[in-house]
């Protein structure tokens, strides 16, 4: 016989409560809602694209006036300014002679030609001077901008916070100053940044591949899991960075590293998913492919972006069999065009294993890898003291790379968040940065005796800054958290913006070389290691 329950808030004890407004018998246990497989595979994309395009047009025009405000000067007396001497004439070079170089003199044509070929089409464009050195470049940094703001919104699933992911890199000295540079380092960024875009998407594309397969109960049907066939955004990737090792060999390091970054996706994703042999999976199905997608295929842009040197009839090092290299050998079957270019990179190697300061002295501006992550050590492009417009007798003209310290100098503390939530939450995102950053950064550990500069920072300002994005997303907080706490995100959000904003307004003049007055100059000298 079954027994009634007491109402412990009705008036009458004893009484049965009312059906319809009272419990009957003991509540159940409270359990968390199961999100099923396809939600564990995580948040998709933003659906807001009109929205999401129209804010990237928005911060893309604000890089484009800051990137192409007045790129002629400053110069040196009309010429180049610092290493911009190697690269603008070796792309004038090009210009002339069919996209390679063909004068030896400098004894530095140490760089594959692509990001030269690049400068050359601005000085083709609008000709030998200041914005004909610049242009590619400052170009380069405008789509770089673009690439970062759609990056951080695929890594945020926010559109607010991609746009500021790419204000944050527009405002960046380090990236500014560089990017208005006739020298390498912005095309190298850009082609980095834009395979792990591509990255981005190839990893969303195969997300909602993996979420159709197991909405349809297909999961099971092997203890591999499923194939996907063609990736397409991984294939652009290896493109990319095959591209930005043609600009500079640094891009190498990329290669491997975004490399170990997709096979991690890869696996975590089938783990998710629910495959029964994740690692297994991942080696039968996915592994091949990406050896082709981000081995082979960057290997063979490489190759191809020496056309001109191999259809050329007098550049450097083009005909070396019979003459530096013997016509026998073990390798007599290669054909010469590539044992030349072999011989070619042999040459430029030793001269990157010779440039240390061991033997050819310090560098006044060089610098070492553990001061890049706050920028301890910039670097003065251009000084001059007889400048004039700054409203006194005495004027100063300066071009230096610095980083703006608002965002730099966080670098730490953000860098070691991200790495706690990598390795204890497993936060692919947080991954994700962390080894494009270190891809940038770490290898030049290697050979602490080699000359190295601030500007080797470029390819990884990007991966800062989505780093900083990330964090302020955390600051900000979500829905479900209390508004007070909302606020309080906002706050702290809005002041870091505020601040970095001003320190790049303060920056201005040295990062564009406008004449201030010698107290002007003083006061942007903040550290010792400034000067």
């Amino acid at each position: 016989m079954a027994t009634s329950t007491t109402d412990p808030g009705s008036r009458v004890a004893g009484t049965a409560p009312e059906r319809g407004l009272t419990p009957l018998g003991s509540p159940p246990p409270l359990r968390r809602a199961d999100p099923g497989q396809a939600a564990r595979l995580g948040v998709p994309p933003p659906s807001d694209r009109l929205r999401g395009w129209l804010v990237t047009a928005g911060v893309v025009l604000i890089a484009v006036l800051l990137r192409f405000y007045d790129l002629g000067d400053p110069t040196d007396r009309g010429t180049p300014v610092f290493d911009e001497k190697h690269y603008v004439p070796h792309a004038w070079e090009m210009v002339r002679n069919g996209g390679v170089e063909n004068n030896p003199g400098y004894e530095k044509i140490v760089h594959p030609p692509l990001g030269k070929q690049l400068i050359a089409l601005g000085q083709l464009v609008f000709g030998y001077d200041g914005v004909g050195w610049r242009a590619a470049a400052a170009l380069a940094g405008v789509l770089t901008v673009l690439l970062v703001a759609r990056a951080g919104r695929r890594l945020t699933r926010s559109t607010a916070l991609g746009g500021l992911a790419g204000l944050l890199l527009a405002a960046d000295g380090l990236s500014h100053v560089q990017s208005r540079m006739g020298m390498l380092d912005a095309f190298s960024a850009l082609f980095v940044v834009a395979a792990f875009a591509a990255l981005l998407c190839d990893h969303d594309d195969v997300r909602a591949r993996m979420a159709r397969v197991v909405a349809d109960g297909r999961v099971g049907d092997t203890p591999f899991g499923p194939r996907w066939g063609v990736r397409w955004w991984r294939l652009v990737a290896g493109v990319c960075l095959g591209l930005a090792c043609a600009v500079k060999w640094n891009g190498s390091y990329y290669v491997a590293a975004f490399g170990v970054l997709c096979v991690l996706w890869d696996v975590s994703l089938r783990r998710r998913a629910g495959v029964a042999r994740p690692w297994a999976g991942t080696v039968v199905r996915d592994l091949a492919p990406a050896l082709w997608a981000l081995a082979l295929v960057p290997i063979i842009t490489y190759v191809a972006s020496w056309w001109a040197w191999f259809g050329s009839e007098n550049a450097i090092d083009r005909y070396q069999v019979g003459r530096e290299i013997g016509t026998g050998g073990p390798f007599a079957w290669v054909p010469d065009a590539m044992r030349s270019l072999w011989y070619y990179h042999g040459r430029a190697l030793s001269f990157h294993e010779n440039l240390t300061t061991t033997s050819t002295g310090a560098h006044p501006w060089e610098s070492k890898p553990w001061t890049w992550p706050m920028g301890l050590r910039p670097m003065l492009y251009r000084y001059s003291d007889n400048a004039a417009g700054c409203g006194e007798s005495e004027c100063v003209s300066a071009v230096m790379l610095i980083g703006t310290p608002a965002l730099w100098w966080a670098s730490i503390p953000v860098l070691a968040w991200g790495l706690w939530r990598a390795v204890t939450r497993a936060d692919w995102r947080w991954t994700a940065v962390l080894v494009g950053y270190g891809a940038g950064f770490l290898p030049w550990f290697v050979n602490l005796d080699r000359q190295m500069y601030f500007f080797y920072m470029m390819p990884v300002a990007p991966f800062l800054v989505l780093a900083v994005v990330l964090v302020m997303g955390r600051l900000l907080g979500h829905t479900g958290q209390s508004e007070r706490r909302r606020r309080i995100g906002l706050l702290l959000v809005s002041a870091w913006v505020a601040l970095i904003a001003v320190n790049f307004v303060w920056l201005w003049p040295i990062l564009v070389g406008d004449p201030i007055t010698q107290a002007h100059w003083q006061a942007e000298l903040w550290l010792p290691s400034w000067r």
